[in-house]
């Protein structure tokens, strides 16, 4: 699937979609580790790389070879050195164990080949206390975005990342198009 890169990181869209907030909301911080699952073009994984400082660590793994050399690019020239990249598919991926405190999608869960897969990968990132995001379009008509019936709504995506091993804490709407689950691991005993 060809994306119009340039336009998936415009002025116009950081109106309605704050990258930098959206993260921080979800536990981003200075030391974090985490992992941009199906990362694009680096809309959040650039600012979660400058959120997490030189202490924390950002993987991104998008299929798109152009969109991971987009990134690296972007990275260096602002000197963000916290940054490990791989072109693959998000079905193979598995970065660490337990190592992660935040896996995020943003917006790309739909796209995935097997979801279920690519969610069972990221429990196994997930430290026992970390948190999973998925953000991803609304089930609604609308002038752009993937086709209606391409999309998850909240509750098919609520019960994918539930039969990964999840917990679901929330489900909300953030801004006019998308919603936002968040999940954690199930305590283990």
């Amino acid at each position: 699937m060809s994306r119009p890169w340039h336009k998936m990181d415009d002025l116009e869209r950081r109106k309605w979609q704050d990258p930098e907030a959206i993260l921080a909301g979800i536990g981003v911080r200075k030391g974090s580790t985490v992992m941009d699952i199906g990362c694009g073009h680096g809309f959040f994984t650039i600012p979660a790389a400058r959120l997490v400082g030189a202490s924390g660590r950002v993987y991104g793994i998008d299929i798109s070879d152009v969109a991971i050399t987009q990134i690296a690019k972007k990275a260096s020239a602002e000197g963000l050195g916290n940054l490990t990249l791989a072109v693959g598919r998000a079905e193979d991926a598995v970065f660490c164990e337990a190592c992660a405190d935040v896996v995020f999608f943003g917006i790309v869960l739909h796209d995935f080949e097997e979801p279920e897969k690519v969610l069972s990968n990221a429990e196994r990132m997930l430290k026992p206390r970390g948190r999973l995001a998925n953000l991803d379009w609304k089930k609604e008509s609308m002038a752009f975005g993937p086709p209606l019936e391409k999309r998850f709504d909240e509750a098919r995506a609520t019960a994918l990342i539930e039969s990964a091993g999840l917990v679901v804490e929330a489900t909300a709407g953030t801004g006019p198009y998308h919603y936002m689950i968040t999940a954690r691991r199930k305590q283990r005993s």
